[in-house]
């Protein structure tokens, strides 16, 4: 059974700059709501309530985020704010949220190393904190499913147009069933012509705890970082490792036009804005 989710959440955000100098990324919100919110959310939908998040340098909100605002209650309270008032509450009671400092920025497997310790000899889940899905199932429950049936590690992945897999790590490997793979490798960002599949790394994974004895052995590549899937493709080679395609829509919310493409989504799923968001969009769209 997992019952812990590691959220990595210590990057620069440097695609946000001037935004992110003094603000994380994974805060800029959704409308109204932080990107790390829905992912915390996601993994509570899913079972999980002990998360740890790696933080690093201006990350200090995140922390506060997940605490509880006393003073803020109170004025909400007093004003008679009832409905605000249980959704700051949520915030801060929906999950066990801990957090570990990761001191220099070396990359996302240096990140999930740092949660050696917290998660023990238990099998886990990691969420990108910069990654939202827009699923009927939650997208790690989904992948517990799989983990359940093979208590193997499982990645998330997604279908890709072919000619837009050098953005990203995909994998080599044999279909089974219900769109679940048996991986073999994993390439990264390979140049179309030499891409083993359409199938790409969709940020969710669930590994056992061997992850970090391969994180140990990885040498530093580009810049100084730890890759973690130079790690999986060590792992690979000596167990068995499973890819699900997943049901929902990720939404990236690492780069500025797919974050802008997100709110604008959710902005028309949001009943207090969506019907002035329509007319707004029809306007501007008559002068394209």
């Amino acid at each position: 059974m997992v019952r812990k989710a590691v959220i990595p959440a210590a990057g620069f955000g440097t695609r946000f700059l001037p935004a992110t100098k003094s603000q994380p990324k994974e805060m800029l919100p959704i409308v109204d709501t932080p990107t790390i919110q829905y992912v915390v959310e996601e993994a509570v939908a899913s079972g999980i309530r002990d998360i740890l998040m790696i933080i690093g340098k201006s990350k200090r909100a995140i922390e506060e985020f997940f605490d509880r605002n006393f003073e803020l209650e109170a004025e909400l309270e007093a004003k008679g704010k009832t409905e605000d008032l249980e959704r700051m509450r949520h915030i801060s009671d929906m999950a066990n949220v801990h957090f570990v400092w990761q001191k220099q920025m070396r990359g996302l497997g240096d990140a999930v190393a740092h949660a050696k310790d917290h998660v023990g000899n238990e099998p886990f889940a990691i969420l990108l904190g910069d990654t939202i899905f827009d699923a009927q199932t939650p997208v790690l429950g989904q992948l517990l499913d799989v983990f359940d049936r093979y208590q193997e590690p499982v990645v998330a992945l997604e279908k890709v147009p072919k000619e837009r897999v050098s953005r990203y790590g995909v994998i080599q490997g044999k279909a089974v069933i219900d769109g679940t793979y048996l991986i073999e490798d994993f390439v990264e960002k390979p140049a179309p012509e030499e891409a083993p599949s359409d199938m790409a790394i969709a940020g969710r994974y669930v590994f056992t705890p061997e992850i970090f004895s391969f994180l140990d052995k990885v040498k530093p590549g580009k810049n100084g970082e730890i890759q973690l899937t130079d790690a999986m493709r060590m792992m690979v080679k000596s167990r068995a490792m499973y890819g699900l395609q997943v049901n929902g829509k990720r939404q990236d919310i690492g780069n500025k036009l797919d974050y802008i493409k997100t709110n604008i989504l959710y902005g028309l799923r949001s009943p207090d804005i969506s019907s002035d968001l329509k007319t707004y969009i029809k306007e501007i769209a008559r002068d394209l």
